[in-house]
């Protein structure tokens, strides 16, 4: 990665896999040249691309998003769900185009994604009151209905996940349907 314009900003934590991983909210590195990226090998690259899913610029979040998404490790997948709880659209109509399988019963995604959410169900619901908070702000007008926005219908997904694979029911954040 080049070197950063600033530090990277405010980390959160979450566990994978019974281990505390930290991730920066934000970084702001340019991105290295794509003839860089092609030479890295498969996990290197998914790794690179979890990173720019937190660069201040939502354009370069939403275009390594597009790698991550389908991969089914479950160290990428707060990089994913992360987003969920964020304010582009078009990177939660990334996310939900992308993420097929997410309620298909036994299927990676689903538990890679349901066992995340089920073990940091506090992070979780801190991505629904944030999902809420920039729907009501910034989407609302769009979406007259928190129901008919992407990060919704994403968030359910993500509830339904946690339920099959942990049978963990979790409490609702949002506005009811």
């Amino acid at each position: 990665m080049p070197e950063g314009r600033l530090a990277p900003a405010s980390p959160f934590s979450v566990t994978v896999a019974g281990q505390a991983v930290t991730i920066p909210y934000r970084i702001y590195h340019d991105e290295p040249p794509e003839s860089t990226v092609r030479t890295l090998a498969a996990t290197e690259a998914t790794v690179l691309h979890c990173l720019y899913t937190r660069h201040s610029d939502g354009r370069i979040r939403q275009r390594h998003v597009e790698q991550v998404v389908g991969s089914s490790e479950p160290w990428a997948v707060p990089f994913v769900v992360q987003l969920v709880g964020e304010y582009v659209v078009e990177i939660l109509e990334t996310i939900a185009r992308d993420l097929p399988h997410l309620t298909e019963a036994g299927s990676a995604h689903q538990r890679s994604y349901g066992e995340f959410v089920a073990g940091n169900a506090s992070f979780f619901a801190r991505t629904e009151r944030r999902a809420v908070s920039y729907w009501s702000r910034y989407h609302r007008r769009r979406y007259p209905a928190f129901s008919d926005y992407p990060a919704c219908r994403l968030l359910e997904s993500l509830r339904a996940a946690a339920a099959d694979r942990a049978g963990l029911v979790l409490p609702r954040h949002t506005p009811g349907p």
